[in-house]
């Protein structure tokens, strides 16, 4: 009868998150809720949508507005884009490592658009930091982990693949928008990044 008294005693409920992890947890939940409500957006809301009660907010952040600068720095963050540069097969073709690198930093570059935009100037020190050295680190970092996916054909590339991931980064954040038509897909504009504007062939 010793088995069922071993089986509650593995099964017992896991330990719960350090208040470190619930604070992201709690961020990552606010994000989306953020880029769409603004500041608008309530405790209770964010709470219901991270399954815990609202008064666990409270206890990792002093208030809504520490909340939502948490969330802003989350968002300017270069972390995850690093992060999912990182992780991309580098076995792939360089096109597609680099189209894979181009739908990651357009999503970076949504997510803090969507953020800064709803919030305004609420936010106080941080978009003005995106102007600043906080925007020089990040690019800095960014540009590293795209230099590293260009590294395997370093030998094929014309410039030095620092320089080419700078210039590669340049075209995703200044790519023009035109109104007859539609924005280049991230493999069309890796395409002309890669082989110019000519087709194949022209001179």
């Amino acid at each position: 009868m010793t088995a069922p008294k071993e089986n509650q005693t593995t099964r017992r409920r896991a330990p719960g998150m350090s208040p470190e992890q619930r604070r992201e947890m709690i961020i990552q939940t606010a994000i989306p809720l953020i880029a769409e409500y603004g500041a608008a957006v309530t405790t209770a809301k964010i709470a219901r949508a991270a399954g815990i009660g609202e008064g666990t907010i409270f206890r990792v952040f002093a208030d809504k507005d520490e909340l939502l600068q948490a969330c802003i720095a989350e968002a300017l963050s270069p972390e995850n884009a690093v992060r999912e540069l990182d992780a991309i097969d580098v076995s792939q073709s360089l096109p597609d490592r680099l189209a894979e690198a181009a739908e990651a930093l357009q999503a970076h570059m949504s997510r803090m658009g969507a953020i800064v935009g709803s919030l305004g100037h609420r936010g106080g020190k941080h978009p003005g930091t995106v102007r600043g050295a906080g925007r020089d680190e990040s690019t800095t970092r960014i540009r590293a982990a795209l230099a590293e996916l260009l590294e395997p054909d370093k030998a094929a590339l014309r410039r030095p693949p620092e320089q080419i991931a700078a210039l590669f980064f340049g075209l995703l954040f200044t790519q023009p928008r035109t109104e007859d038509e539609p924005d280049l897909t991230p493999q069309e504009l890796v395409e002309v990044f890669l082989h110019g504007a000519l087709t194949e062939g022209a001179k």
